[in-house]
């Protein structure tokens, strides 16, 4: 069995892949405050806060691509390498898409592959996608 991997998730999105990666780039501090599971730098799983930390190792501009290493106690008992992919996606017939990835690498064969981040990423999208949406029909009236 390989202890490296990666999974991805993809969901569509009310507004803009721009919006969104506007979002991303520019006021990631935003999140804790509309999304239901996080608080500040706190994740909370499974009925308890844990501590994570990101850095951003790349942004792609043109690709609307983002990609953060993920670290803190929530991670590094169980993963080696943990990267974390933001991709706002523009479909051809205008809508958007937001697409999770995570790379890890566990540290042994008993750590289950990071399927919990992915729904906990749905769960975020999900949230910032009804305050954008909520945000722009503010903006228009």
């Amino acid at each position: 069995m390989s202890l490296s991997g990666k999974i991805s998730t993809e969901l569509p999105v009310h507004a803009t892949a721009d919006k969104w990666f506007h979002t991303f780039t520019n006021q990631l501090h935003h999140i804790q405050h509309v999304a239901d599971k996080v608080h500040g730098a706190k994740l909370h799983e499974e009925g308890k806060a844990v501590t994570c930390h990101e850095s951003i190792e790349s942004v792609d501009e043109q690709k609307k691509r983002i990609v953060f290493k993920i670290y803190g106690e929530a991670i590094d008992d169980k993963y080696k390498v943990f990267k974390f992919t933001f991709e706002a996606i523009e479909r051809d017939d205008g809508r958007a898409a937001i697409k999770c990835s995570v790379e890890y690498e566990k540290i042994s064969e008993e750590v289950h592959p990071p399927y919990a981040y992915l729904e906990f990423y749905d769960h975020v999208i999900k949230d910032v996608d009804a305050y954008l949406l909520k945000a722009e029909k503010s903006a228009t009236k």
